[in-house]
């Protein structure tokens, strides 16, 4: 993985909060949820960033790669760069 998205960041900018206020516990409470699990259970902590994350999605946030890994040294990655990757996934259509 040399790319990514670093979701406190993508929280920070789009909710137009600083930096300190982007830790998990923070970014829950702010967005009236409470923290599933146990801290710093790597398990936990990933079900709790991708609760955050849809909860972004679902506030209209466009997540994109705002981070990379180039000859060793992390790198920002412009907003404003084009989408990479594949195309969103569709929802399924059924047939009647």
């Amino acid at each position: 993985a040399k790319k990514w998205i670093n979701i406190r960041k993508s929280y920070g900018n789009f909710y137009k909060v600083p930096r300190n206020q982007t830790k998990l516990t923070i970014m829950l409470e702010q967005l009236g949820m409470n923290y599933d699990g146990r801290p710093h259970s790597g398990l936990d902590d990933s079900k709790n960033i991708a609760r955050i994350a849809i909860r972004m999605l679902q506030d209209g946030c466009e997540l994109r790669v705002n981070e990379r890994m180039h000859a060793g040294q992390l790198m920002t990655v412009s907003s404003s760069a084009p989408l990479e990757g594949a195309p969103a996934p569709q929802m399924p259509r059924y047939r009647n």
